[in-house]
Protein backbone atom coordinates (compact mmCIF):
# COMPACT_ATOMS: atom_id res chain seq x y z
CA UNK A 1 0.00 0.00 0.00
CA UNK A 2 0.70 3.32 -0.18
CA UNK A 3 2.37 5.19 2.95
CA UNK A 4 0.23 8.30 1.98
CA UNK A 5 -2.71 6.76 0.98
CA UNK A 6 -3.48 4.48 3.23
CA UNK A 7 -3.41 6.92 6.27
CA UNK A 8 -6.91 8.57 7.14
CA UNK A 9 -8.31 11.78 7.15
CA UNK A 10 -8.86 13.17 10.81
CA UNK A 11 -12.22 15.23 10.33
CA UNK A 12 -11.94 18.09 12.63
CA UNK A 13 -15.13 19.43 14.74
CA UNK A 14 -16.75 22.19 12.16
CA UNK A 15 -15.79 20.48 8.97
CA UNK A 16 -18.34 18.45 6.80
CA UNK A 17 -17.11 16.14 4.09
CA UNK A 18 -19.38 14.70 1.52
CA UNK A 19 -18.51 12.10 -1.16
CA UNK A 20 -20.96 12.01 -3.88
CA UNK A 21 -20.36 8.29 -5.53
CA UNK A 22 -21.89 9.09 -8.78
CA UNK A 23 -20.28 12.63 -10.11
CA UNK A 24 -16.99 11.15 -8.50
CA UNK A 25 -16.53 14.83 -6.33
CA UNK A 26 -15.44 15.36 -2.92
CA UNK A 27 -17.44 18.19 -0.93
CA UNK A 28 -15.54 20.04 2.25
CA UNK A 29 -17.26 22.42 3.70
CA UNK A 30 -15.74 24.54 7.00
CA UNK A 31 -15.72 27.92 8.68
CA UNK A 32 -13.64 29.38 5.94
CA UNK A 33 -15.55 28.38 2.39
CA UNK A 34 -16.10 25.37 0.30
CA UNK A 35 -14.10 23.43 -1.58
CA UNK A 36 -14.21 20.91 -4.54
CA UNK A 37 -12.33 17.90 -6.28
CA UNK A 38 -12.94 15.50 -8.99
CA UNK A 39 -11.96 12.09 -8.04
CA UNK A 40 -10.91 9.32 -10.57
CA UNK A 41 -13.50 6.87 -11.21
CA UNK A 42 -11.14 3.96 -9.85
CA UNK A 43 -10.98 5.75 -6.64
CA UNK A 44 -12.89 4.87 -3.48
CA UNK A 45 -13.22 7.39 -0.99
CA UNK A 46 -15.72 6.61 2.12
CA UNK A 47 -16.09 8.84 5.30
CA UNK A 48 -16.96 6.81 8.75
CA UNK A 49 -16.37 8.12 12.25
CA UNK A 50 -14.92 11.57 11.55
CA UNK A 51 -11.98 9.73 9.25
CA UNK A 52 -11.90 9.73 6.06
CA UNK A 53 -10.73 6.30 3.85
CA UNK A 54 -9.30 6.52 0.57
CA UNK A 55 -8.71 3.25 -1.28
CA UNK A 56 -7.59 1.77 -4.48
CA UNK A 57 -8.73 -1.54 -6.31
CA UNK A 58 -5.14 -2.93 -7.67
CA UNK A 59 -1.55 -2.68 -6.92
CA UNK A 60 -0.99 -1.28 -10.51
CA UNK A 61 1.21 1.70 -11.14
CA UNK A 62 -0.92 4.27 -11.92
CA UNK A 63 -3.60 3.53 -9.28
CA UNK A 64 -0.96 3.77 -6.68
CA UNK A 65 -0.07 7.29 -7.96
CA UNK A 66 -3.38 8.14 -8.17
CA UNK A 67 -3.59 7.00 -4.62
CA UNK A 68 -1.60 9.08 -2.76
CA UNK A 69 -2.25 11.98 -5.22
CA UNK A 70 -6.12 12.01 -4.13
CA UNK A 71 -5.38 11.73 -0.25
CA UNK A 72 -3.07 14.56 -0.06
CA UNK A 73 -5.41 16.84 -2.08
CA UNK A 74 -7.96 15.71 0.37
CA UNK A 75 -5.93 16.45 3.30
CA UNK A 76 -5.08 19.41 2.19
CA UNK A 77 -8.81 20.91 1.32
CA UNK A 78 -9.84 19.61 4.97
CA UNK A 79 -6.56 21.82 6.57
CA UNK A 80 -7.62 24.38 3.98
CA UNK A 81 -11.16 25.12 5.22
CA UNK A 82 -10.74 24.72 9.15
CA UNK A 83 -7.05 26.19 8.97
CA UNK A 84 -6.28 27.85 6.08
CA UNK A 85 -2.79 28.48 4.31
CA UNK A 86 -0.71 31.43 4.31
CA UNK A 87 2.08 32.47 2.35
CA UNK A 88 4.56 35.48 2.87
CA UNK A 89 6.71 37.28 0.07
CA UNK A 90 9.63 39.87 0.83
CA UNK A 91 10.55 42.42 -1.59
CA UNK A 92 14.39 42.78 -1.77
CA UNK A 93 15.42 45.61 -3.92
CA UNK A 94 15.89 49.77 -3.66
CA UNK A 95 12.81 51.14 -4.19
CA UNK A 96 10.78 48.11 -4.51
CA UNK A 97 6.98 48.63 -3.19
CA UNK A 98 3.64 47.08 -2.95
CA UNK A 99 0.02 48.69 -1.80
CA UNK A 100 -3.09 46.79 -1.90
CA UNK A 101 -6.67 48.10 -2.24
CA UNK A 102 -9.56 45.25 -2.04
CA UNK A 103 -8.39 42.16 -4.52
CA UNK A 104 -5.90 45.03 -6.59
CA UNK A 105 -2.13 44.30 -5.45
CA UNK A 106 0.10 47.43 -7.46
CA UNK A 107 3.89 46.09 -7.63
CA UNK A 108 6.74 48.90 -8.03
CA UNK A 109 9.89 46.43 -8.62
CA UNK A 110 12.36 49.26 -11.12
CA UNK A 111 10.01 48.79 -14.52
CA UNK A 112 8.65 51.88 -16.28
CA UNK A 113 5.31 51.09 -14.86
CA UNK A 114 3.58 49.66 -12.12
CA UNK A 115 2.36 46.18 -12.10
CA UNK A 116 -1.33 46.27 -11.34
CA UNK A 117 -2.55 42.50 -10.50
CA UNK A 118 -6.48 41.30 -9.56
CA UNK A 119 -6.47 38.88 -7.16
CA UNK A 120 -9.28 35.76 -7.28
CA UNK A 121 -11.85 36.00 -4.63
CA UNK A 122 -10.42 33.38 -2.79
CA UNK A 123 -7.09 35.24 -1.87
CA UNK A 124 -6.48 37.63 0.55
CA UNK A 125 -4.05 39.75 0.07
CA UNK A 126 -2.34 42.47 2.80
CA UNK A 127 1.08 44.32 2.78
CA UNK A 128 3.29 45.40 5.42
CA UNK A 129 5.67 48.12 4.64
CA UNK A 130 7.78 49.42 8.12
CA UNK A 131 10.92 51.72 7.81
CA UNK A 132 14.47 50.27 7.42
CA UNK A 133 12.83 47.23 6.12
CA UNK A 134 11.63 45.38 3.02
CA UNK A 135 7.93 45.30 2.43
CA UNK A 136 6.04 42.05 3.14
CA UNK A 137 3.26 40.71 1.15
CA UNK A 138 0.83 38.27 3.14
CA UNK A 139 -1.32 35.76 0.99
CA UNK A 140 -4.10 33.75 2.70
CA UNK A 141 -6.30 30.94 1.56
CA UNK A 142 -8.08 28.17 1.70
CA UNK A 143 -7.49 26.69 -1.51
CA UNK A 144 -3.53 25.49 -1.12
CA UNK A 145 -3.35 25.37 -5.41
CA UNK A 146 -4.52 28.60 -6.12
CA UNK A 147 -2.18 30.03 -3.42
CA UNK A 148 0.52 28.76 -4.77
CA UNK A 149 -0.60 29.61 -8.16
CA UNK A 150 -1.14 33.33 -7.09
CA UNK A 151 2.31 33.19 -4.96
CA UNK A 152 4.18 31.79 -7.63
CA UNK A 153 2.37 34.83 -10.38
CA UNK A 154 4.10 37.46 -7.81
CA UNK A 155 7.40 35.93 -7.48
CA UNK A 156 7.37 35.65 -11.66
CA UNK A 157 7.48 39.51 -12.12
CA UNK A 158 10.48 39.92 -10.68
CA UNK A 159 12.50 36.66 -9.14
CA UNK A 160 15.36 36.75 -7.25
CA UNK A 161 18.65 37.37 -9.04
CA UNK A 162 21.53 35.40 -7.73
CA UNK A 163 24.58 38.07 -6.94
CA UNK A 164 22.95 40.93 -5.13
CA UNK A 165 19.20 38.73 -4.19
CA UNK A 166 17.20 41.55 -5.17
CA UNK A 167 13.90 40.70 -6.22
CA UNK A 168 10.86 38.68 -5.14
CA UNK A 169 11.21 36.27 -2.63
CA UNK A 170 9.41 33.80 -0.17
CA UNK A 171 10.05 35.28 3.29
CA UNK A 172 11.79 31.28 4.26
CA UNK A 173 13.36 30.90 0.88
CA UNK A 174 16.95 30.03 0.49
CA UNK A 175 18.76 31.78 -2.16
CA UNK A 176 21.71 30.60 -3.88
CA UNK A 177 24.51 33.13 -4.09
CA UNK A 178 26.89 33.78 -6.36
CA UNK A 179 30.10 35.14 -6.03
CA UNK A 180 30.37 38.58 -8.39
CA UNK A 181 33.26 40.00 -10.54
CA UNK A 182 36.89 39.87 -8.76
CA UNK A 183 38.81 42.98 -9.10
CA UNK A 184 42.41 42.11 -11.43
CA UNK A 185 45.65 42.66 -10.00
CA UNK A 186 47.55 45.32 -11.56
CA UNK A 187 51.14 45.07 -12.36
Amino acid sequence: MSRIGKLPVQIPAGVQVTVDDKNHTVVVKGKLGELRQKVNPDIKVEVENNELKVSRPTDDKAHRSLHGLYRALIANMVKGVSEGFTIKQEMVGVGYRATSQGQLLDISVGYSHNILMELPEEVKVSVVTEKRSNPIITLTSCDKQLLGQVAAKIRSFRAPEPYKGKGIKFVDEVLRRKAGKTASSSK
